[in-house]
């Protein structure tokens, strides 16, 4: 992980508003009487963003790769973290002349990922955060490549999968990945929210892109598969964090 929080200059900068160090969420909603998010939603990416799963998806990378004897390209993780499931295993497989079909990837994954994600930690302080954001007032949204098998097991060990009025994968748009700001639009849309009232977090640089594209505050969570991209990132995202404890308590 990075060592400091970094907030880029310029208009993102002006809306920078933090949790107490206590990172006591609701104690500080009581204690100020406020409703300080009503109208306002945040949208949620998970791998990489509340869940720290970057690790597990190279170990199994490294181990689907090892199986056929193929080293594990420095650039594989990058062009398909935003990707669904369907899209990342044609690609593998036109990559890397498999004889494989997509169905066998996509089954060999997730058989090594449902045991992974059963018991995969959260970004630091996201159930505090994700609980304040409901107790002032934020409607919030998941917007994932990640399937149901993977996710709801992993939402349910962090104890986070109440918090949320709409999950959605990009299997449910016409978007094969997060380069399309339909993800985005479509969870705005379910919550009635209009998108320049959304916040989205994510971690990756395309679709921290995209969902600036589509008229939305961005917050960047700073991962160590995004260390390459983190000054393009930075230079587009309303903020970064490391720690949930320091992302902007007013949306």
């Amino acid at each position: 992980m990075f060592g400091h929080k970094t907030r880029p200059s310029g208009q993102g900068a002006s809306r920078t508003s933090h949790i107490p160090a206590t990172s006591d969420f609701r104690y500080y909603v009581r204690k100020k009487n406020m409703k300080a998010n009503e109208g306002k939603a945040a949208i949620f990416d998970l791998d990489g963003t509340l869940l720290d799963s970057m690790d597990l998806w190279h170990q199994i990378d490294i181990d689907f790769f090892g199986r056929r004897h193929i080293p594990l390209p420095d650039d594989y993780m990058a062009k398909v973290s935003s990707m669904r499931s369907d899209e990342v295993a044609r690609y593998t497989i036109e990559r890397f002349a498999l004889p494989e079909t997509a169905d066998d990837l996509i089954a060999e994954w997730n058989r090594m990922a449902v045991e992974a994600y059963a018991h995969v930690d959260p970004k630091p302080n996201a159930s505090q955060y994700l609980h304040y954001l409901k107790d002032s007032g934020a409607r919030l949204a998941v917007a994932t490549s990640l399937s149901p098998v993977l996710r709801e097991p992993a939402m349910q060990h962090v104890g986070i999968a109440d918090c949320f009025e709409t999950v959605i994968s990009v299997e449910e748009t016409q978007s094969i990945n997060k380069t399309d700001p339909e993800i985005y639009l479509l969870a705005a849309s379910r919550l009635g929210v209009e998108p320049s009232d959304c916040t989205v977090f994510e971690d990756l640089l395309d679709a921290v892109r995209t969902a600036k594209s589509a008229g939305m505050h961005v917050w960047a969570m700073e991962d160590d598969y995004s260390l390459t991209d983190r000054s393009a990132i930075a230079t587009i995202a309303d903020g970064m964090i490391h720690d949930f404890a320091d992302a902007p308590k007013a949306l």
